[in-house]
């Protein structure tokens, strides 16, 4: 890409003077950042990008960067700052294209209260989009996946499906509009209410449902917390659109390969629907939190993600692991 064509695109989209800010890309035009670290607080960074789950490049750019400020989330943490990770192919796509992305990724940015501070771009085949972000966190009120505890309560934030939706709108299947819409309302959904639960509530166990499906996520969430999983399966809320496509055999590869490498490892209790099973692996792509929340705070807790504007549904529960014995259960 031109010189000329990247100042254009970028031009607006780097914010102007920010009190985080001590050193970076207003200026000098440096290639790194020098940020200012609160006091008392630990840092959390991260970065994830991924190729284009709808075809609306602004929604693309929405979806993208809410899917990389999941894992600050996910901790408890709020995003600092973030820097673009884009992958565009500058020969074939015009350079528009990827000024939407862009935007789309700092309108989400801007609605998380991150600052953007620059970023990296390299020319390639194929669009690539996310965002490498530093966030905070008080180390004294940090939730990880290793703090499930026999007896607490599995809340999860966002439906289940979005594997299935996306692949949808790559085909082109009838319907493809309203399943993007879908995965801008859910996918785009920034992941701060179930952050501030961990915060205010001071809870200590919890992860974001992302490429493992949630099947996949709860199970290596109990195997580092040495507990089973137990999954209500009926609870569990599946797009109705993600159900219909999947049993008409669209079930992604990832997801495929999801539940051939967890299933083994899960136990299932007989009479279960064969399909719901199938796309409680389905591979999520900027999908809620699962929270561990103990049962005398969970009415507390489902109470603040619903004013938050969450979903708040109660999946299951964790119980003490058998000897031997599986970490996940699905009911």
């Amino acid at each position: 890409m031109a010189p000329g064509d990247l100042e254009r695109i970028l031009k607006g989209l780097v914010t102007g003077q920010d009190e985080r800010i001590l050193s970076g890309p207003r200026g000098g035009n440096e290639d790194a950042v020098v940020v200012r670290f609160p006091p008392g607080m630990a840092l959390v960074q991260t970065v994830d990008f991924l190729t284009p789950v709808v075809d609306d490049p602004f929604r693309f750019g929405q979806i993208a960067a809410a899917n990389s400020l999941s894992d600050v989330y996910a901790v408890g943490g709020e995003p600092l700052t973030a820097m673009n990770v884009c992958c565009f192919p500058a020969r074939s796509m015009p350079p528009e294209v990827l000024g939407a992305i862009l935007k789309g990724g700092l309108a989400k940015l801007q609605e998380a209260g991150a600052v953007l501070c620059g970023g990296h771009s390299v020319e390639d085949p194929e669009i690539k989009y996310g965002l490498s972000v530093s966030g905070v966190v008080d180390p004294d009120k940090m939730s990880t996946n290793r703090g499930l505890r026999p007896g607490d309560a599995l809340l999860l934030t966002k439906p289940v499906g979005t594997g299935v939706l996306a692949t949808a709108v790559k085909a082109g299947r009838p319907g493809a509009e309203q399943y993007e819409e879908l995965l801008l309302k859910w996918c785009g959904r920034l992941n701060r209410g179930g952050a501030a639960v961990i915060r205010e509530l001071g809870l200590i166990a919890s992860t974001d449902v992302t490429g493992f499906g949630l099947g996949g996520h709860l199970l290596e969430m109990a195997q580092s917390s040495g507990v089973c999983a137990e999954l209500d399966l009926a609870a569990v809320p599946f797009f109705p659109e993600a159900l219909e496509l999947a049993a008409q055999g669209l079930l992604p590869g990832g997801s495929v390969c999801n539940r051939n490498h967890y299933l083994p490892r899960t136990r299932l209790a007989t009479g279960l629907e064969e399909l719901r099973v199938a796309l409680t692996f389905d591979a999520q792509t900027s999908g809620g939190l699962i929270l561990g929340v103990p049962q005398d705070r969970l009415a507390e807790a489902q109470a603040m993600l619903e004013a938050a504007g969450d979903l708040s549904v109660c999946i299951g529960r964790a119980e003490a692991a058998q000897s031997g014995g599986p970490f996940l259960s699905i009911l």
